[in-house]
């Protein structure tokens, strides 16, 4: 990683109590009030389950309903405010959801790039790095009583179709690097001062939900038919991940059914492998209005009580929505439920609280409770948020070295595009409002002079009017950049999109404004999911490609850092760019991760799809070149059985369950050099590609580490691989085994086989 991103972080943690607020009234526990201060939930030396079950032990019946929903009643006689569960942070505080609200003192927050941007940088310090300063700006926020301290983020659902509306959201297709993400995300947020949390996170939207709105079947009403294997070795791993690495402090689930059950009202997928099995230590909060769905829309159940109660004995502790305060007495009354039930959920909501320290009393004493806004918007903020689009930018495309740009050899730039000025675009959704924006076209304006024209009114490009001003302006410039690409019109929550080629006409214009080009033509995308750009990829007249994702507020600074080398790009797509045949036959429902010969079915990912590609998974080009070299590894790995065998292992895989795995690791030790002239950091992709069998993927990741490696220098670099968790594969029933025998190792084009 840079140094100077260590700086950076440094210094926003000693500067976490920077700034005053105004003092914020207490949520509960007023030492000023002579009443509640007594009470024993109020106690702060005390166990919080002993001051937990205090405060259930004094609700009545219809105060307890009144908190299972996201905008939670007061409870007046107990001294406790009102509270509003629905915050959302997964870039940046957002204002979706009605738990924050911008304006005043606090008029906008920092916005960083779109996930799926972040992402491409492969680096894991950074995403925690941003989560600790999102959760710095979310709890001044709630110190000036606009915002709250439950934030529904991260997004951790996989990329499986390139069509995805909302993969923009995701980082990605691998589960491993998804779950890292989440991971290192939700360690940033929740902070580490042990059982205190400094705002709590949310993974969603569990589990295998990647349908929106495609081809008339939308997310309220899909039934995910999904394999007990993709459920283990897909879909299920980052939330596991989530919980059991990350020890986040809520997980959503989902609208969809999996297998004929809503998600919400699946006591195998809440109860059963949630909290006991993965032993979440936190609150299940239903997606918006999802036990409404399955009971108005799936019509799951026949009454609405036998829907409250359904989703609450399966382990819903939280309704973001009303119909758990509408239905849930009703259904006590039936006989349906317990009100043991209803303490069972409000044990879990109400200790987050309480880690959360709001039955600590004065808001301005506990920690956190001075910062203010001085610390929204901070100049160190903004910094990470352009480091953050400058690493994960990717060039996919550079033929004869036409990046970067010179300011001695290139004066003058045309800028043309639907994209290449816009603001919001850059922050894609979920997002609040930012601090400021750099647009592309501001960017470029502060290394040369530029000659704008749009090209296309906007990303649809339904017309060719504006082409011959942006041809003139190609032929004057000394270069050409066009940015293209999509916005959330073509991709977003409830709209998935119909195909992978750029919209409308802008491939049209891309191809002219190539030809009719002075100087180089570099074409920069903006996009969420990925891009058939094949045309561009073989046009020589179109020297370089740029993917910038949704880069966030800084965008347009990155961009053109990065086009004049300022930066040297070091991004990896974190998905695959597919062709658009790909697509073409191949329904979006359907949630087969591996392939199948004999209906043709092609596969999924870059994990089990073997078919032509645009641009694979990991790929992204550098103004440099690295070598690598292992310097040690071991030849062979033994994996120790328990005990307790039986007839489930065989001389080719043993069940990961029967085997010793605490500590059993791979460890690797990898030189990186720089060939090259140019500083840059590089990404290590580790690979294993398992025996050969039925059960295993093509290749899986199994780590990736990011360096920073001066020009003619050389970087060591050590690798941990965990073989219980990283080598293994998952049978048919579901069951994870390690497979005995070679397991290769990729590591960039270097190979390693380990046995095990």
């Amino acid at each position: 990683m840079p140094t100077s991103l260590i700086i950076t972080v440094l210094v926003l943690f000693l500067n976490v109590a920077s700034q005053t607020s105004e003092a914020l009234d207490p949520f509960a526990c007023d030492p000023k009030d002579g009443m509640s201060r007594n009470f024993t939930f109020c106690q702060v030396n005390l166990p919080t389950k002993s001051r937990v079950d205090d405060l259930i032990g004094r609700l009545t019946l219809q105060e307890k309903i009144g908190l299972l929903v996201n905008g939670a009643a007061a409870v007046p006689r107990l001294g406790m405010k009102g509270y509003e569960w629905w915050s959302e942070a997964l870039h940046g505080v957002s204002n979706v959801g009605p738990g924050t609200k911008f304006g005043g003192a606090f008029p906008g927050a920092t916005s960083f790039p779109q996930v799926i941007t972040t992402a491409a940088s492969f680096n894991a310090t950074l995403w925690e790095a941003i989560g600790r300063v999102v959760s710095d700006e979310a709890r001044a926020m709630f110190n000036g009583g606009v915002a709250g301290l439950t934030y529904w983020s991260p997004n951790v659902n996989i990329l499986r179709d390139p069509r995805w509306g909302r993969g923009q959201e995701t980082p990605g297709e691998d589960p491993v690097v998804v779950g890292k993400y989440g991971v290192s995300y939700v360690r940033g947020l929740q902070g580490n001062d042990g059982e205190r949390l400094k705002v709590a996170a949310c993974c969603k939207h569990y589990t295998a939900y990647d349908v929106d709105n495609w081809n008339g079947v939308d997310r309220y009403h899909f039934n995910a038919k999904v394999s007990k294997q993709d459920m283990e070795d897909t879909f299920n791993v980052p939330f596991k991940m989530c919980v059991k690495e990350g020890n986040v402090a809520s997980i959503m689930c989902s609208y969809n059914q999996v297998n004929g059950i809503p998600t919400c009202a699946d006591p195998k997928l809440l109860k059963k492998i949630i909290r006991g099995r993965w032993k979440l230590d936190g609150y299940i909060v239903a997606d918006c209005d999802s036990v409404d769905v399955f009971y108005n829309q799936q019509h799951y159940t026949s009454t609405p009580e036998e829907a409250a109660a359904d989703a609450i004995k399966a382990g819903l502790d939280l309704d973001c929505g009303p119909f758990l305060g509408q239905y849930t007495e009703g259904a006590v009354k039936k006989g349906l439920l317990n009100e043991k039930d209803i303490n069972n959920a409000l044990l879990n909501t109400l200790t987050v609280q309480m880690r959360l320290g709001m039955f600590d009393g004065e808001p301005s004493s506990t920690p956190y409770g001075n910062l203010g806004p001085n610390d929204v918007c901070t100049p160190a903020h903004q910094e990470l948020a352009l480091d953050a689009a400058r690493q994960g930018i990717v060039l996919l495309k550079n033929q004869g070295s036409q990046l970067p740009l010179s300011t001695l050899h290139h004066h003058s730039i045309a800028v043309i595009g639907p994209n290449s000025n816009v603001t919001a675009t850059m922050i894609g959704n979920y997002a609040g409002v930012p601090c400021q924006y750099t647009t592309p076209l501001q960017g470029i304006g502060r290394y040369a002079s530029t000659i704008y024209q749009q090209g296309c009114a906007n990303v649809a490009c339904a017309g060719d009017q504006p082409f011959d001003a942006a041809l003139d302006a190609a032929r004057q410039a000394d270069a050409t950049v066009l940015v293209m690409g999509l916005d959330l019109s073509i991709e977003a929550e409830s709209r998935d999109r119909t195909g992978l080629l750029l919209p409308g006409r802008q491939q049209e214009l891309v191809s002219k404004v190539a030809a009719a080009s002075k100087g180089p033509t570099i074409l920069v995308l903006m996009s969420g999911g990925p891009i058939d750009v094949s045309f561009a990829e073989n046009d020589p007249k179109i020297g370089a490609i740029v993917w910038a994702g949704y880069p966030g507020q800084a965008g347009g600074a990155a961009i053109s850092d990065v086009l004049f080398g300022t930066t040297n790009p070091g991004g990896k797509l974190p998905m695959t760019w597919y062709p658009q045949d790909y697509v073409t036959n191949l329904p979006m429902t359907d949630m087969a991760m591996r392939s199948n010969k004999l209906t043709g079915y092609p596969g999924r990912t870059y994990r089990f799809y073997r078919g032509k590609v645009v641009y694979p998974f990991g790929h992204g080009i550098s103004y440099t070149n690295f070598a690598h070299t292992i310097v040690s590894a071991p030849a062979m790995v033994s994996v120790p059985l328990g005990a307790s065998r039986n007839e489930t292992n065989s001389g080719k895989a043993v069940r990961v369950t029967q085997a010793r795995c605490n500590g059993l690791s791979l460890g690797l030790q990898v030189d990186v050099k720089n060939i090259g002239s140019v500083d840059g950091a590089h990404t290590l992709l580790v690979y294993s590609e398992p025996p050969a069998g039925y059960w295993a993927p093509i290749k899986q990741l199994v780590a990736f580490e990011k360096v920073f490696v001066a020009a003619g220098s050389q970087e060591r670099v050590g690798i941990d691989i965990q073989v219980c968790k990283l080598m293994s594969v998952v049978d048919g029933s579901g069951n994870r085994r390690i497979p005995m025998g070679a397991h290769i190792l990729y590591i960039g084009d270097e190979k390693h086989l380990p046995q095990l």
